[in-house]
């Protein structure tokens, strides 16, 4: 018995929903008194944030191929 995936469709781009997600880790992290739990919802909103910006560069059209 194989299972089947579940397909979606995004609505928003990859960097789109990164930057919400650091947002929301962010919102949360503001909440919480200072301690390892905000700290790691800030690290993990700036990996977020990382992978925005590194998705932005990879897609931009300057972006020349290995000679």
């Amino acid at each position: 018995m194989t299972e089947r995936r579940r397909r979606v469709k995004q609505t928003l781009s990859l960097e789109e929903r990164m930057a919400e997600q650091a947002a929301k880790l962010k919102e949360r992290a503001n909440r919480l008194p200072a301690g390892r739990e905000r700290e790691d919802l800030l690290k993990r909103a700036s990996v977020a944030e990382t992978g925005a910006r590194i998705n932005d560069w990879i897609s931009s059209p300057g972006l020349q191929p290995p000679k």
